[in-house]
């Protein structure tokens, strides 16, 4: 019986050694130490960013407030207050994500009032929200359908 509990235990350390084979770990860390020294090459000779689409001209673009809290949800009211949508309403979640990401950029730069947003459709189709309270922008591409057209069609 000692003879076949020490032969499991020799089996088991051997197995657990060999689970992630020594070449894929130096390759991780060798594939890792590359992207860093290519990223660090790039920022420090300040090389032109290739993957950031260009800014299209602004052809329509609506100023909006987000009022409330992830708890109840938020509002989208216009400049004079009226609510034009609620994140609980169907199809609107996204509008929280939005919220809960304009609020902590606020929060790190020390800003503490509700200023409005600009909500802006571009010349190319493209939706973005832009803060002009911390410059923060997101151009709402590739978050899905439902999740562009929530703020979509409030400028349509």
């Amino acid at each position: 019986m000692q003879n076949q509990t020490s032969s499991l235990a020799n089996q088991m350390k051997h197995r657990d050694r060999e689970m992630v084979p020594r070449f894929l770990v130096v390759a991780m860390f060798s594939l890792m130490a590359a992207s860093v020294a290519l990223v660090g090459y790039a920022r420090l000779t300040d090389m032109e960013l290739t993957g950031v689409a260009p800014d299209s001209p602004v052809i329509n673009e609506r100023l909006i407030t987000l009022a409330g809290a992830r708890s109840e949800g938020f509002a989208v009211l216009t400049e004079d207050g009226t609510q034009i949508a609620h994140s609980k309403e169907a199809k609107n979640g996204f509008i929280d994500v939005i919220a809960v990401s304009i609020g902590r950029e606020r929060l790190v730069n020390g800003i503490t009032t509700n200023e409005p947003l600009r909500l802006v459709r571009r010349e190319n189709g493209h939706v973005a929200v832009i803060d002009p309270a911390t410059d923060w922008k997101i151009e709402l591409v590739g978050y899905g359908v439902d999740n562009v057209a929530a703020f979509a069609r409030l400028i349509d």
